[in-house]
């Protein structure tokens, strides 16, 4: 067996097509990282394995076209900074979250995460020529939190980003609520480590009234 073909092994044992699969992670015996990056390239040649982005791969889908199928960006970005292995340890925010939720039609040209794997409080990188903005959270995120704390950033800055107003937005709001199972005293504790400004936008449509400011 060739060294490609023993990092190929390795690959279709551990990854499903279209999953993403960071070089860093590839640990094989008698083989160090330099020459996992060599087999990997002659991968991409003999196109077993596609390159999505710097150190980033994955084995083509069988597709209707020649080309075979992609990977998402979104599969790279929930592996890469929305999850830590089963855990969750980031979210999504801004424009395209209230996209997401219908408050603004506006399409998002970049996408805005709160994650735990952030080290500084912004930094913008580009992820196979998506521009991606990595803030660190006002609180550590995890399966029990990440809903709240997604919410609260969109309340943050609610009052800029929506295009609905009024008793529309905030039966939107409230509906959101009741689907993810937030309540105003899960969002209580986590108030003190936000901006004042959130008090406002809370009042201006029409949550403050359930929080004890």
């Amino acid at each position: 067996m060739t060294r490609a073909s023993k990092v190929y092994e390795y690959l279709i044992s551990k990854y499903s097509a279209n999953e993403p699969i960071f070089i860093s992670e590839i640990e094989i015996s008698d083989m160090n990282a330099a020459s996992v990056r060599q087999q990997m390239k002659k991968l991409v040649t003999d196109s077993l394995v596609k390159r999505f982005d710097t150190g980033i791969y994955y084995i083509p889908g069988k597709s209707m076209f020649r080309s075979g199928s992609t990977l998402s960006v979104d599969e790279v970005i929930k592996k890469k900074y929305l999850m830590n292995e089963n855990t969750r340890c980031g979210y999504i925010s801004g424009i395209q979250f209230a996209n997401q939720l219908g408050l603004t039609t506006q399409a998002a040209g970049v996408y805005e995460i709160y994650t735990n794997k952030a080290t500084k409080d912004y930094r913008e990188i580009l992820l196979s020529n998506h521009r991606v903005i990595l803030r660190k959270p006002y609180v550590k995120v995890n399966d029990q939190n990440a809903n709240i704390l997604q919410f609260m950033d969109l309340l943050k800055e609610i009052t800029d980003i929506s295009e609905i107003e009024g008793q529309e937005l905030t039966n939107a709001l409230i509906g959101y609520m009741k689907k993810r199972e937030i309540k105003f005293d899960d969002m209580k504790m986590f108030l003190q480590y936000y901006p004042e400004r959130i008090y406002k936008n809370m009042y201006e449509v029409g949550l403050l009234n359930g929080v004890s400011a």
